[in-house]
């Protein structure tokens, strides 16, 4: 009898959501990544839960329809990480003339439920908020709802919910060898040491690897895919409202400026064909220059490349023929006569990866039994609240953690939501959560990160937990490596 009933190699967004699928329907699982939870292309993606207004140019009339309930069920599921927003189009009088916006916006509130986000509107931005970031002579902008996620702790708390579902989550797992039988047999260095262990089936969702593992570790010919890198930049906080600006530019692509860990905002996102270690891919010149070029057209405080502070970058796998390079991503499903099924999963955007794990997952209902779907309506670890509560739990959160500033509350519980009483326990001042780095972080949260989210370096912590790394200071850096090396 087989070790597990499916093994997944990465702990992608798409490798946590099929193992988080899979678990809660009674399978065994096992989750093997090389690295770390969401170190690849998920925590490159541009942080949007949205329809594709862009779609709708596209004339992707239902693909726009099913994202937008994704959209309202991942504002159900996980009210602390998924945040609705407005976002903010300035017609511009060199590109799409606005009535074709406007038209747009009306299809796209058709298009949403009706109970759901406000719907758009027309806003002289003479007179409003928006237009104070915005360049003159911007007269009219078009204001509609959308979401914003933290894409990587989405990665982490799908993992969280798998292992609490049964699965069992190895980061540090690198897949050396697998042989297919009526079964898999793999082989990995499990931090440091050789194992192995059976599955009746495996998923390949290693992202940008995976035509790499299908030929030198499944030994299977790799499907046709290309690797396409994507790419933002991190700047200084250009505006300060709480809105997402979409910029039309040049091309006709639609550029996003969001805001970004408080004191930041995040653009993007370039896209282009790419070859090379998928673990090295950065951000080019050119391309970094494009997206300052791209603000700079809009908004009043101008940037250059050296004003950016931080790039994010990553690279995916996505169907060879353009037409097939879809939203939500693509599978294959490799069954064979005396052979265990083999299932490989790609591409896609986070507003369709649960729609696009439970697809994956329901594929194997032909050799398992199993329970029906339901990731839907279970809410990610510590989003047990209605969404629209979101600022009330805040307030709970300083009520009962008096020493807690309004910022730290905010990011608590945007990150943890109502676990962040596990973090917090019955602390009365800041001094019982253990040594502070810097003014945000704790040894009691960093322990909790390490505990129960398979973190282990700094960089876990920092950067896909949390992007504390933007602000730490070097010494803080230095405390907390020393800490998590007596933790570990």
């Amino acid at each position: 009898m087989a070790d597990y009933d499916l093994a997944i190699i990465g702990g992608g967004l798409n490798g946590t959501s099929v193992a988080r699928d899979a678990a809660g329907r009674g399978l065994r699982v096992i989750l093997l990544e090389q690295g770390d939870l969401g170190a690849g292309a998920s925590q490159a993606s541009p942080r949007l839960i949205h329809g594709d207004l862009a779609g709708l140019e596209r004339r992707e009339f239902f693909r726009v329809r099913a994202a937008l309930k994704e959209r309202d069920v991942w504002l159900r599921i996980a009210p602390h990480l998924v945040r609705p927003i407005r976002f903010a189009i300035p017609a511009h009088a060199e590109e799409r003339p606005p009535w074709q916006l406007r038209s747009w916006l009306l299809l796209y509130d058709r298009l949403a439920s009706r109970d759901g986000l406000p719907c758009s509107a027309t806003v002289d931005v003479t007179h409003h908020p928006i237009g104070n970031a915005l360049k003159r002579p911007f007269g009219t902008a078009f204001e509609y709802s959308d979401c914003i996620v933290d894409d990587t702790r989405l990665v982490v708390l799908n993992a969280v919910d798998a292992a609490a579902h049964g699965a069992d989550i190895r980061t540090g797992a690198r897949v050396t060898r697998a042989d297919r039988g009526e079964t898999w047999r793999l082989v990995m260095i499990d931090r440091g040491y050789r194992k192995v262990v059976t599955a009746r089936s495996l998923v390949n969702a290693t992202g940008a690897w995976i035509a790499s593992v299908a030929d030198t570790v499944l030994r299977v010919p790799p499907s046709a895919l290309d690797i396409v890198q994507i790419n933002q930049i991190v700047v200084r906080r250009l505006f300060d409202n709480d809105n997402v600006y979409v910029f039309q530019n040049r091309d006709g692509r639609l550029i996003f400026a969001s805001p970004y860990a408080r004191d930041f905002t995040l653009i993007g996102t370039v896209g282009h064909a790419f070859k090379g270690d998928p673990a090295i891919v950065a951000a080019g010149v050119h391309d970094v220059a494009y997206l300052c070029d791209a603000a700079n057209r809009y908004f009043r405080e101008q940037i250059a490349p050296f004003d950016v502070v931080r790039t994010v970058s990553g690279a995916n796998s996505v169907a060879a023929r353009a037409r097939l390079r879809m939203r939500d991503g693509g599978m294959t499903f490799d069954v064979r006569r005396g052979k265990a099924p083999l299932l490989t999963i790609f591409g896609g955007d986070v507003t369709t990866s649960r729609r696009r794990a439970e697809r994956a997952v329901s594929e194997f209902t032909r050799f398992y039994p199993m329970t029906p779907r339901w990731t839907a309506t279970a809410p990610l670890p510590g989003g047990e609240f209605a969404w629209h509560r979101f600022e009330t739990e805040i307030d709970i959160a300083r009520d009962r953690w008096r020493f807690l500033t309004e910022e730290q509350a905010r990011r608590l519980v945007a990150a943890y939501g109502l676990n962040v009483r596990d973090i917090l326990g019955d602390a009365r001042q800041r001094a019982d959560l253990g040594p502070a780095f810097g003014p945000e972080l704790t040894g009691a949260e960093v322990r909790y990160l390490m505990q129960r989210e398979w973190a282990r370096f700094p960089d876990d912590v920092l950067w896909r937990r949390s992007k504390l790394g933007l602000t730490m200071l070097q010494a803080d850096r230095d405390a907390l490596t020393a800490f998590m090396a007596t933790v570990g």
